[in-house]
């Protein structure tokens, strides 16, 4: 795709992002905003939460918004000592699959883990852009159907 790609023309992409690890989050949605800019979508609301576990209400409130056509949620779920990181990641992705489905607009799951350590984190960082270009096309795919 060349630069300045005009595949994103016409979308809102909102952005919420995990501050627990942030110093990897930090760096996912800088990656994530220059994805919108290259497939030339329009940058919504940045929102910060908590934890990864917080994600889906953050993405249900900008759901509401007329102005948003997608979200693209990024966090990394690194492994502890216990199974927490399973529960986290099971439940939010679960809620943001049901919310997607619910209010018609897409989810970019730009989420690693569970199970990850922190460099496998590190080394997913790309991964944010690859769920700014899923939302992008679903979106457009979405309008071809209506």
């Amino acid at each position: 795709m060349p630069k300045g790609s005009s595949e994103g023309k016409g979308t809102r992409v909102a952005i919420v992002a995990s501050e627990f690890n942030y110093d990897v989050t930090l760096l996912m949605v800088e990656r994530a905003k220059e994805e919108v800019e290259f497939l030339g979508a329009t940058l919504g609301p940045v929102v910060k939460t908590p934890g990864v576990y917080d994600i889906p209400l953050a993405v249900k409130a900008l759901f509401e918004r007329p102005d948003v056509d997608a979200v693209v949620a990024l966090g990394a779920v690194i492994e502890g000592e216990t199974e927490h990181d399973e529960v986290v990641m099971n439940q939010a992705t679960r809620k943001l699959a049901d919310l997607a489905v619910d209010y018609g607009k897409p989810v970019g799951l730009g989420i690693s883990g569970p199970g990850e350590t922190r460099l496998q984190a590190q080394d997913r960082i790309e991964n944010a852009g690859y769920a700014v270009r899923a939302a992008v096309k679903m979106v457009r795919r979405l309008r071809e159907l209506r």
